[in-house]
């Protein structure tokens, strides 16, 4: 089995496509480690190197009024202090190669909903850094997959109904992206091991 390293990503956006509309700040975290048999280790989100955050610089003069207000953030600040994306952006994909490379693994990003923050990301990646670490598809819908691993309808599988449990106690949404994503963490390692749960 292929050594994969699963990084919870989150983005807070301006808008609601990138291109018209700006990534405000990006969140990333180490997650955990699949071994080539199969086996799923915890990685800690909060030691040293293992998470990512920037404040990004607009992209575009479009941009909806409410999604900015919800990021906390301003256009004058975005504008004045926010970081080149690409500046920022390299730096990003060097951080996920260094981390692939001292695991020895390739990088899956994982996010709820992986939709919305796939789409930022890739524009991102491709657009100010050359390339994605993620190829096409190393990805990981966390909403999708709860929704096949509980037989839950897509539609439902939103977390309040999700069991309290598998969300665990670090659920966030406080709509700062590297809070957001380590949030995701204990959903993400309880879907990697439903079948542990499920025995």
């Amino acid at each position: 089995m292929t050594r994969e390293l699963y990084l919870s990503v989150d983005v807070e956006p301006d808008g609601h496509v990138p291109g018209p509309s700006s990534i405000v700040s990006l969140g990333a975290c180490l997650a955990a480690l699949r071994d080539e048999d199969g086996a799923v280790a915890a990685l800690d989100p909060d030691a040293e190197g293992h998470s990512f955050y920037a404040v990004l610089r607009p992209i575009s003069d479009r941009y909806v009024e409410k999604a900015l207000r919800v990021t906390g953030f301003d256009r004058a600040t975005l504008e004045q202090d926010g970081r080149p994306p690409a500046e920022a952006m390299p730096e990003f994909l060097a951080w996920i190669d260094g981390l692939a490379a001292e695991h020895d693994a390739l990088p899956v990003l994982a996010a709820y909903p992986l939709g919305f923050v796939w789409q930022f990301t890739q524009y991102y990646l491709h657009e100010f850094a050359g390339r994605s670490p993620f190829g096409q598809s190393a990805h990981l819908d966390l909403k999708s997959a709860y929704a096949a691993l509980a037989g839950s309808a897509v539609r439902d599988a939103i977390k309040r109904r999700m069991p309290s449990a598998l969300l665990g106690p670090k659920d966030s949404k406080t709509h700062h992206a590297l809070d957001d994503a380590k949030g995701h963490v204990d959903l993400l390692l309880g879907l990697l091991r439903w079948p542990e749960r499920a025995r």
